[in-house]
């Protein structure tokens, strides 16, 4: 105890727990360190000034990327260079793929082939082109990336700005004349220095350039971004300068900061998974618009047959126009509502009267020989009609005064902010969708028994004898119309309402994959 007292006794005399001391200490070796450099004549000591031969450094390597300089200065946010660079790495099997799920090479290949077809190829050729990306392949992408984003960091230091500061008559890309460079106070470009240090950091010799100047050569229309000898004699020249430490120590000479050290400046992009999804989205979402583009045609050509090409709208709130507001920002939206308004159309167009009258002729005054199939008829019937109140049950919910109306407007205003809100959003959208398509496949479901029915019924006004029903005569003088042009009228238009409605449920609501 009384050794380690004496100890701190002497300390305070010697001053070597002064923080003041030990600074200046350390500071005598920076000089030391300095006046042994092997670029010592780049900073003058006595005088701390930094020397013509360091403008010298500066300006051989602005000569050398000053041609890179704008060509590099968006690549940060270059989405084509991004692709560039992926593709660059990928042989030549892997590139054929992606030509064929390219937007063009699918609307060729439609033409000779089915969309489902062409959508299920398309799927395996994305699965193909996303597991030729192994961790080991993805790895050197990002490095890539993460290298050329390093060389645009460090081609875009202001180094004219430096310059000018040793020889002010140095003009931007004029390397016809010849600098004279002054010695200037190395404290008026200490800013200077930091920032070079900083965006020079990441900048190794021992770095995969063939690949990233090849990559950047194919950004730049295959041309060179920068003369690849000079390139690597700037590497080497940086390596040099960097392992010497003589801009740290200048840094630390002028700031009397001896344990000054730049900003590590750490870099972490993944590029390969977004550009993946990109890829897929892209096909799948030229598949689709080919599928719907067809199946809406076949639809509309269908609810002319039917409805005689009229306008068909008939719901009021869920509507496929109302829908978009919810598309618009990442909802669903309301994903039958192409089906659910011809059902909606088909109930107050025929199913009141026309289907009505003749259900209620067949059933009640028809003469069946089973009551199973009538009954079975009559149970399509009913199922059917009941399930038209709950439409409009459903429709009226979104009037301001429903019961989702006014709650879904005022969540879609916080929804943007507001993850609560869009929660809230999403769970009315999933409600009203449920109910919608429990509903249309519900009525198509009656609709098949229903005209399962009537075709028997069609097939039976044929034969002699009749096995169905017996008394057609007192049906036929009973009816307004020919009673059997009536029957396969309405036929028709079950058979051709649930075509379109399988049509508009085979994708709604699910992403092609």
């Amino acid at each position: 105890m009384a050794a380690v007292f004496l100890q701190k006794i002497v300390s305070l005399f010697s001053g070597d727990n002064d923080p003041s001391s030990a600074r200046n200490k350390l500071l005598r070796t920076v000089i030391k360190e300095l006046s042994q450099n092997k670029y010592s004549k780049f900073y003058r000591i006595k005088t701390e000034e930094a020397e013509p031969v360091l403008g010298k450094f500066f300006y051989d390597i602005y000569k050398t990327i000053a041609p890179a300089q704008v060509f590099m200065r968006n690549a940060a946010k270059s989405a084509q260079l991004k692709q560039i660079i992926i593709e660059a790495f990928m042989d030549k099997r892997i590139q054929g793929i992606l030509k064929r799920i390219s937007p063009e090479a699918i609307e060729e290949r439609v033409k000779k082939t089915p969309p489902r077809e062409v959508a299920l190829q398309v799927k395996g050729d994305i699965a193909v082109l996303a597991g030729s990306f192994d961790g080991a392949k993805t790895d050197t992408v990002d490095s890539c990336y993460i290298l050329i984003l390093s060389f645009a960091r460090f081609v875009s230091f202001n180094y004219l700005f430096l310059l000018q500061k040793f020889d002010p008559r140095i003009t931007e890309g004029n390397f016809n004349y010849q600098p004279k460079f002054e010695h200037i106070k190395a404290e008026g470009i200490a800013n200077e220095i930091k920032d070079f240090l900083e965006a020079a950091q990441n900048i190794n010799s021992d770095q995969d350039w063939k690949n990233a100047l090849r990559v950047l050569k194919i950004y730049k229309g295959d041309m060179d971004v920068v003369a690849v000898d000079q390139w690597n004699r700037i590497l080497l020249l940086l390596r040099d300068v960097r392992r010497s430490n003589i801009l740290e120590l200048i840094m630390r000479h002028i700031q009397k900061n001896p344990n000054w050290v730049p900003k590590p400046q750490l870099q972490d992009e993944h590029i390969v998974d977004s550009y993946l999804e990109e890829k897929r989205s892209e096909a799948l979402n030229c598949i689709n618009t080919i599928v719907n583009a067809k199946r809406n045609a076949q639809v509309k050509a269908i609810s002319k047959t039917i409805f005689g090409g009229a306008n068909v709208s008939r719901l009021r709130y869920y509507t496929e126009k109302d829908s978009d507001q919810y598309t618009r920002k990442n909802f669903d939206g309301f994903l039958y509502a192409g089906a659910l308004n011809y059902l909606k159309a088909f109930y107050m167009d025929f199913s009141k009267k026309d289907i009505k009258e003749l259900c209620d002729l067949l059933l009640i005054r028809g003469q069946w020989t089973s009551n199973v199939l009538s009954q079975q008829m009559s149970e399509g019937y009913h199922n059917f009609m009941e399930l038209s109140d709950r439409i409009n049950a459903l429709d009226e919910t979104l009037a301001d005064n429903g019961e989702h109306g006014s709650r879904l407007k005022n969540a879609m205003l916080k929804a943007e902010h507001n993850k609560g809100s869009a929660k809230y959003v999403r769970v009315i959208l999933n409600t009203l969708n449920d109910e919608a398509k429990t509903i249309i496949n519900a009525a198509a479901q009656a609709l098949i028994l229903i005209g399962k029915n009537l075709k028997g019924v069609i097939d039976d006004y044929h034969k002699s004898p009749h096995d169905l029903i017996i008394n057609w005569k007192e049906l036929e003088s009973a009816a307004e119309d020919p009673l059997i042009q009536r029957i396969t009228l309405n036929y028709k238009r079950i058979y051709f309402l649930v075509q379109i409605l399988q049509l508009l449920m085979q994708d709604s609501g699910q992403e092609e994959g």
